[in-house]
């Protein structure tokens, strides 16, 4: 058994579905339905969508091909993609380099807005949808899952269209020399999951050690500067995979906005943050406090973030959930809106929008679009009240779907994680 396979055994994924009856599976789609109606969430595409995106994804080579003059050729530079095991879509992709006064960073996104535009189906299709809705063992796809599958998804040694975020970082500070957003062809050298990601960091003699050894040293600076600036951290024990996914899309998502704001002054669709009163945060450091073998770092009181960052790295495991809920408990709701006012309170950044997931979210389809046209929907404040109405909604779907699962005795993180299988009534009384 390979190291990469071994990785993965052990897992979840490894120990099989979750097993049911007919009954209950009937009973699972008849709370779905229900909740689908109540919140308003379509799971079905019209005909219309889907025969559109079948369309598009007829003779990808030959259209990528046609492509390739009018982009930025990076198929020879070494790229790849790290998502879990189970992804179905890998719509992210990574490059670095060190060179000798600057690291170069790039992030690339699978060019969704190249296939889905204002004037197809599939577009407004997506504003009705607002984003992907995850329910454990279940998934209500806000594109045709068809799209993920085949031209959007960076699989590796496959020409793919994608919109690249190349960022010039300074060697001292990570901040950005220079940033350059445009469309580009690349070839992933290989797709990783997480575990296997944590393999080649470990092994000097991997294929890709040195480049994730690289993003990560950069990736886990940014981090802890992050923190260092007051950005708040509800999840210290990251692994190391983990850290440099998170860690690099935060910085391609925020030059992005950076990029439309400051340099070519053209509206975006932000992700804006408020911040908790005086009164919330006091109330809920107050409660942190009063949790048994916890205590708040005194000389972090004045900035709760960093009370809250501190105090996790400290507190014992079995404290965190409830740490993590305080904090969750007083913070505002965030919302996409046309201008940052007030900024991205828990990450701690002026300005934030969303870029690196345009298949499952509506707000980063749009700024993929004003990045490339340099010009904002007509109706982009209507756009960002529909992405957060219908992101609230999908919220509650899913806490309402695990509390039911809960109630017909699964176990909705066993789901999620491992799929749902029917079997016959025997067998599934066995299992439950």
């Amino acid at each position: 058994m390979s190291d990469d396979a071994q990785a993965d055994a052990g897992t979840a994924e490894g120990q099989g579905p979750v097993e049911i009856s007919e009954d209950l599976a009937r009973h699972l789609e008849n709370k779905r339905d229900e909740l689908f109606e109540k919140l308003e969430i379509r799971d079905e595409f019209p005909p219309e969508v889907l025969e559109e995106a079948e369309a598009r994804t007829e003779d990808v080579q030959s259209e990528i091909t046609d492509e390739i003059d009018e982009r930025k050729d990076l198929r020879d530079l070494t790229t790849w993609t790290t998502d879990p095991i189970d992804a179905q879509d890998f719509d992210d992709a990574l490059s670095i380099e060190e060179r000798d006064d600057e690291y170069v960073l790039w992030v690339h996104i699978a060019d969704v807005t190249h296939y889905v535009n204002p004037e197809t189906a599939m577009w407004d299709e997506a504003v009705e949808r607002g984003n992907t809705v995850y329910l454990p063992g279940y998934t209500i796809h806000m594109l045709p899952p068809v799209l993920a599958e085949t031209v959007c998804s960076l699989v590796p040694n496959e020409e793919r269209l994608a919109h690249t975020v190349e960022m010039h970082l300074d060697k001292e500070h990570l901040s950005y020399e220079n940033i350059e957003i445009y469309k580009s062809v690349i070839e992933s050298d290989e797709r990783l999951t997480y575990s296997q990601a944590e393999n080649r960091l470990e092994d000097p003699d991997a294929d890709l050690h040195e480049e994730n050894t690289l993003v990560y040293e950069v990736a886990n600076r940014m981090h802890e500067q992050r923190k260092e600036d007051g950005s708040l951290v509800l999840n210290p024990a990251r692994d190391r995979a983990h850290t440099i996914i998170e860690e690099c899309m935060l910085k391609a998502n925020k030059a992005v906005t950076h990029e439309l704001m400051w340099n070519r002054g053209v509206e975006a669709m932000y992700r804006v943050h408020p911040q908790p009163s005086p009164d919330e945060w006091s109330e809920a450091l107050q409660e942190i406090q009063d949790l048994d073998g916890v205590s708040i770092p005194g000389s972090t009181w004045d900035d709760p973030r960093k009370a809250v960052n501190a105090t996790l790295e400290e507190a014992p495991g079995r404290q965190l959930d409830k740490i993590q809920w305080a904090v969750m408990k007083v913070m505002p709701r965030a919302r996409y809106m046309n201008d940052p006012f007030g900024g991205h309170h828990a990450l701690n950044f002026e300005i934030y929008g969303h870029f690196t997931s345009p298949i499952r979210r509506l707000s980063d389809l749009i700024n993929h679009w004003i990045v490339y046209q340099n010009d904002v929907p007509e109706n982009l404040v209507e756009l960002c009240d529909r992405a957060s109405d219908k992101q609230k909604d999908a919220e509650q779907c899913e806490r309402e779907y695990k509390t039911f699962l809960q109630e017909v005795g699964l176990d909705p993180m066993a789901v999620n994680n491992r799929g749902i299988e029917v079997v016959d009534e025997e067998e599934a009384e066995k299992t439950l």
